[in-house]
């Protein structure tokens, strides 16, 4: 059973969802395969290109890229010139445009609705969402741990944001512990997360990631004192739900249609009681854009 769970996350975490729809579009002579991101007066377009995310705007049958040159560490911004160009009859808020997919949608969605009423993708709320698995190491130090063992972790991220708020999101996590051969005890732990981007740049976030709930199920040997002085060992597997204060920190590297992603877990635990190691919990993984 956990040979197949292994499976089935590594499996989560190479997948790429390729179902996107692609198209050809010429642009100053050039022809890309383009995804439609954002729909109406005006469309936004986007790929990876040599390992680069590229963004264009249509308005009628007019295709411009949205580019934001680096000049000598500066981002120059010209996207915002050119969509405001294009957007001149009806200014819906250029200036805290980002030029990431998430916001550049954002205000693309906003714009279409301002100038259409029916349109129906409303940009009153545009729930973005990434996917993603991750592999690492733990030494479990909330729990009994008398070799400060690391043992094996893997699992699954659940990530989603709101549009209008990008430094914030929530994360449902699915982690798994595997038990070492010198350490009989493993883990399944379904956990709720806020994230706080307090840096997030184009290319980069690092963010402090707050685990406020989770559902852990425990399978462990515990030695037991015998009347006759030798020890047995008693097989014990039990679950419970907590209410947490985990505090660890991480950091979002945009890498093609997604994020490779490091983070260093549960740093601080408030209510819980440490076994008197230092935490060493770190997981190392992707997330694509959904």
């Amino acid at each position: 059973m956990k040979n197949l769970l292994f499976f089935l996350i590594l499996s989560l975490l190479f997948t790429v969802d390729s179902a996107q729809a692609q198209n050809e579009y010429t642009v100053d002579g050039t022809t890309y395969q383009l995804n439609i991101e954002a729909e109406g007066l005006l469309t936004l377009l986007w790929n990876v290109i040599d390992n680069e995310n590229r963004y264009f705007s249509k308005k009628g049958d007019a295709i411009v890229e949205l580019k934001n040159l680096d000049v000598n560490g500066t981002f120059q911004e010209e996207y915002k010139e050119t969509l405001k160009i294009q957007t001149s009859e009806n200014q819906v808020g250029i200036d805290n445009i980002e030029f990431t997919l998430s916001s550049l949608k954002y205000f693309f969605d906003s714009y279409n609705h301002s100038t259409n009423s029916t349109v129906n993708n409303a940009a009153s709320i545009k729930l973005n969402t990434r996917l993603g698995g991750f592999l690492g190491v733990s030494n479990n130090i909330y729990v009994s741990n008398p070799d400060n063992t690391l043992l094996t972790v893997a699992g699954i991220d659940f990530e989603l944001m709101e549009s209008s708020f990008p430094r914030h999101a929530l994360v449902v996590r699915f982690k798994q512990t595997f038990e070492h051969s010198d350490y009989k005890f493993s883990s399944s732990q379904v956990s709720l997360n806020y994230r706080f981007k307090f840096i997030k740049k184009e290319t980069f976030d690092i963010f402090i990631n707050t685990k406020f709930a989770a559902y852990t199920n425990i399978s462990r040997d515990i030695p037991v004192d015998n009347d006759d002085d030798t020890v047995s060992i008693v097989p014990d597997s039990s679950g419970d739900f907590q209410a947490l204060g985990n505090f660890g920190i991480g950091f979002d590297y945009a890498l093609g249609n997604g994020y490779l992603t490091f983070l260093y877990n549960d740093i601080i635990g408030l209510g819980l009681d440490n076994n008197g190691e230092f935490p060493l919990d770190l997981t190392l993984g992707y997330k694509f854009n959904l």
